[in-house]
């Protein structure tokens, strides 16, 4: 990189704090202080690995590098064996699974910082949102949740609705959570809508705080969303975040690349997918205190985009799992182009800033700049002058000690990655799915019995038993704990396993949880042994007569007992945690 010919320089009492404050060994590093005059390569900048966990930003306008920190910061984890999850919004990271070339321009700005560089490749997994479309070969693993476990506040995100919806639509999923009423897809919730608006109107009384009025908006809204394809995010069967903590044979973390270039187009859907995973992390993994390194390291980019249009409820959610979720071992990074597009409330929670190159061209520019400035440790540079001229690829950097106080403000020239930095080349996507332990696992969607055809369609009749263990998991599954029906009694469980393929598992090296096999919250419908079968397409009403006919023959007085006694043969209770997404059993 061509050196610049601004005015500020760094002191030689700066320099000094720079070189005694930051550590040098158990880091991951960034690069060498950099001046207009040039850079110091024996001046190395870097992140302690055990304070990864307390979070971080990495920020500035369009083209200053950021994609690029990103990508260094990831593969040094990987390298250091740990696992990490990257949002990929415009498709460029896939190259992290692939071996940077050498150029000569590469090579003459690694020379100069003393970066020892060398083409490397790490393990990817290539994840997506949405459904692969039916006879097309596999372009991503599919990543979906049901709305049961993406819970009201999260859905209400998503459907755009205001506080008063907000709170009815955590009404009725209280009640369909009481009635054991699996929500898995929009289908779903619009059955329980339309029955408690129609044939159930007398348990929507019962509930109470939801008129017809507001249930209908609800009922539009989810119809919306439908028709836009918002659909496709949700089904069975879902992902299970214990399938991010994965390693290879060589110990180096697997680096788990998640699409989602439709970010743009649909920025509620997607935040708050995102969301629901750092819920599910949270409430899934043990407290693990102090650690040399992370378990997880997660970074968001266009993160701007999970703070818009949020309800107070929303943004609560997400100072309180950042706040609460490092002590569970997991890091998180929000990646955005100005640091003032973080809520103050987040932005206090984030020990590691980089901080690239930023504009000021409008009233509203200088003044985020000047917000900026004053949230970095006290120094003695120019930082508004500094952020306002720093070239490509350098940043002002601050982070947290191994003891968590802020090392000395350092202005940085970043080491390149060693991936390709680009998406990997033709050839390499099927490759990396062809590879791939989990694209078995998800690529087929399967339409479960759940809410709409509880509340629209007549009870199935029971099925003889299986001759043979086709409805068990595959091999390396952990007997699940569940409520057996008394009409499949005859259905004794599942043959036990040590394992999850593919890496060292978590943890203890042998599955997740305890070591002894891979565990998911509960069993699928098929598990238990009813039938399913690829979807197809969304789900359609079927014929009369319909299951809220049969219970209201039998009176209005019956109508909870009979429905409580369908939730203990076809679903327990939901509970659901202090994010409002669903408790894990």
């Amino acid at each position: 990189m061509s050196e610049t010919s601004h005015g500020w320089t760094v002191s030689a009492k700066t320099l000094e704090s720079i070189k005694t404050a930051y550590p040098s060994e158990n880091v991951l590093n960034l690069g060498v202080v950099v001046e207009p005059a040039g850079a110091h390569a024996d001046h190395r900048v870097a992140i302690p690995l055990n304070i990864l966990n307390r979070h971080g930003l990495i920020a500035g306008a369009t083209g200053t590098g950021k994609t690029r920190t990103l990508q260094l910061i990831a593969e040094n984890l990987s390298a250091s064996g740990v696992p990490v999850l990257v949002t990929d919004v415009k498709g460029d990271l896939t190259g992290i699974g692939a071996a940077g070339q050498p150029s000569e321009k590469l090579l003459t700005r690694t020379q100069g910082i003393g970066q020892a560089w060398e083409g490397r490749a790490f393990p990817i997994e290539m994840l997506g949102l949405g459904e692969i479309p039916a006879g097309a070969p596999a372009s991503h693993v599919p990543v979906r949740t049901t709305l049961s476990d993406i819970g009201p506040l999260l859905l209400a995100k998503i459907l755009g609705l205001n506080t008063t919806q907000e709170q009815a639509l955590q009404i009725l999923f209280a009640w369909a959570d009481q009635q054991g009423l699996a929500l898995v897809d929009l289908q779903d919730l619009k059955a329980v809508v339309q029955y408690l608006t129609e044939e159930g109107k007398e348990e929507l009384k019962k509930i109470g705080g939801v008129s017809t009025a507001t249930a209908g908006v609800i009922l539009r809204a989810a119809t919306v969303l439908q028709s836009q394809g918002g659909d496709d995010f949700f089904g069975t069967p879902a992902f299970d975040t214990a399938d991010l903590f994965r390693t290879d044979a060589n110990g180096n973390g697997v680096v788990s690349v998640l699409a989602i270039d439709g970010i743009l187009r649909q920025p509620a859907i997607v935040s708050s997918l995102i969301m629901w995973l750092l819920a599910d992390l949270f409430e899934t993994l043990p407290e693990a205190g102090d650690l040399d390194k992370p378990k997880l390291v997660f970074f968001f980019d266009e993160a701007h985009l999970l703070f818009k249009n949020a309800s107070p409820a929303f943004l609560d959610q997400v100072v309180q799992t950042v706040k609460l979720i490092r002590s569970k071992g997991v890091g998180i990074f929000f990646i955005t182009q100005s640091p003032q597009d973080i809520p103050a409330e987040v932005l206090g929670q984030l020990g590691s800033r980089i901080v690239h190159g930023l504009r000021a061209y409008t009233p509203k520019d200088v003044a985020d700049l000047k917000e900026t400035v004053e949230s970095f440790p006290l120094t003695d540079l120019p930082l508004d002058e500094v952020l306002t001229t720093l070239g490509t690829g350098e940043a002002v950097v601050t982070v947290l000690s191994e003891k968590g106080a802020p090392l000395p403000v350092a202005p940085t020239r970043l080491f390149a990655p060693r991936g390709i930095m680009g998406p990997l080349p033709e050839g390499g996507p099927a490759t990396v799915l062809g590879a791939s332990v989990l694209l078995p696992k998800y690529q087929t969607e399967v339409d479960p019995f759940s809410a709409f055809e509880k509340l629209t369609q007549a009870p199935v009749a029971a099925v003889e038993a299986p001759d043979s263990q086709s409805a068990y998991p595959p091999p390396g599954s952990a007997q699940l704990p569940y409520p057996q029906p008394s009409d499949y009694a005859q259905y004794p469980g599942y043959p036990g396993g040590t394992g999850y393929p593919g890496g060292t598992g978590y943890p203890g090296g042998t599955g997740y949880p305890g070591g002894t096999g891979y565990q998911t919250s509960e069993p699928s419908w098929d598990q238990l042994g009813f039938p399913t079968e690829p979807k197809k397409s969304k789900r359609q009403p079927k014929p009369e007569p319909t299951l809220a006919d049969e219970m209201l023959d039998f009176g209005a007085g019956m109508l909870k007992s009979t429905m409580r006694s369908l939730g203990t043969q076809l679903g327990r209770e939901i509970s659901r945690t202090l994010f409002g997404t669903r408790r894990r059993r």
